[in-house]
This record gives structure tokens, C-alpha cells and sequence, in this order.
């Protein structure tokens, strides 16, 4: 998937090395207590995003360039790190959110807040320049769910909304393990 970086190679590279190297990437969960709340949940997360991504572009949006899925697909989530030295997720030592919730990780209490796209926009944008359309998609991934992205409603690049959509079906389909079935209800009724 990193072959597909090709124009932005160096600085993508350079920001994988320091996400590698220097941060919680590649140990971090996905979330504290939903989907794929366990060590390294975050990277599977991204790289799932990334691959549905790449073939939702495949059949819609083929004018789309693989380098950008990539970036926006593989780093949307970047933001659930924190910042380098600083992780977000921490080991939850509370038996009862962990056997209760099902809350396996809690948030660093000393973490600066920042909405997690804008964080992941912010650690992005100072290794890789980034389009207009790759920008707003990095910001805007959650779609409607999150109330602030209202102000974004009916103005979504492409781009914008294959990511939102390929992290719904990532997490949603994909990750819960859901079974896809045809809706034979609605043509036995039609019938």
C-alpha cells in the first residue's frame, strides 16, 4: 500500500518513520472500550480504512489518485496517538469500567484536547502538504455524525465521502464481523 505514495514519498515516508519511531502508532487501539479497543487496534483500523477506500474509489471516484486515498485513508485516525511522547490511550487499571464498559483503555488525563481530526490533520500537515480535498476529508471523516461537521453538510468533496463511508464499513461491517445478506423480505413482499 505504501508503493502507491509516490509523488509525497519522502515526506510520507518521514512521517511513518516518526510515527513508527516516536509515538503510539502502532500499539494504540482503536478507541477505549468499541471497535478493535485493543493493542495495535489503531493500524488495523487505518489499514482497513485505507484498503475500502481504495476499492470504493475503484468503483466511483477512479479520477481520485491511489496517493490520496492512501494518505487520508491510512492516516485519517492519526489523531488517537496524541502527540509524539504524549499517548492518547492508556491501559485502563479500573476492574470495573474494564469488566462493566468494557473499557480497556481510558484517556491521558495530561493530553492538550483537540478534536481528534483536527489533531490528526495538524500532525499530518506538518510532514505531508496536503490538497484542499485531502484536507477537508482528514477533517471531515466522521461525516454528520459529529455535530460540528454540520457546517461541512451538502459541501463534501468526493473524496470526503468515499473516507466517511469506507470508515462506516470498515468499522461497522468489516471489524464487528457483521454477515452481508441480501434483503429477501422486501422481494418476497413484492411478490
Amino acid at each position: 500500500m505504501k508503493k502507491k505514495v509516490v509523488k509525497r514519498k519522502k515526506e510520507f515516508d518521514a512521517f511513518i518513520a516518526m510515527l513508527e519511531k516516536d509515538s503510539s502508532w502502532l500499539i494504540s487501539p482503536a478507541s477505549t472500550k468499541y471497535h478493535l479497543n485493543k493493542e495495535g487496534g489503531l493500524l488495523e483500523h487505518s489499514v482497513g480504512v485505507a484498503e475500502a477506500l481504495l476499492r470504493f474509489r475503484d468503483a466511483l471516484a477512479p479520477q481520485i489518485s491511489e496517493e490520496s486515498c492512501v494518505i487520508v485513508g491510512l492516516l485519517h485516525d492519526v489523531g488517537k496517538i496524541g502527540m509524539p511522547g504524549k499517548p492518547r490511550y492508556l491501559k485502563n487499571d479500573n476492574r470495573w469500567e474494564i469488566e462493566k464498559r468494557n473499557m480497556t483503555y481510558k484517556i491521558n488525563p495530561d493530553e492538550v484536547y483537540m478534536g481528534l481530526a483536527a489533531r490528526s490533520l495538524y500532525l499530518i500537515a506538518k510532514y505531508i502538504p496536503l490538497s484542499d480535498s485531502e484536507a477537508q476529508a482528514i477533517l471531515y471523516h466522521d461525516g454528520q455524525y459529529v455535530e460540528s461537521n454540520r457546517e461541512a453538510a451538502h459541501h463534501e468533496m468526493p473524496l470526503t465521502l468515499l473516507v466517511h463511508f469506507a470508515d462506516l464499513w470498515t468499522a461497522h461491517i468489516i471489524e464487528e464481523g457483521r454477515v452481508i445478506e441480501e434483503d429477501t423480505d422486501y422481494y418476497d413482499k413484492k411478490a
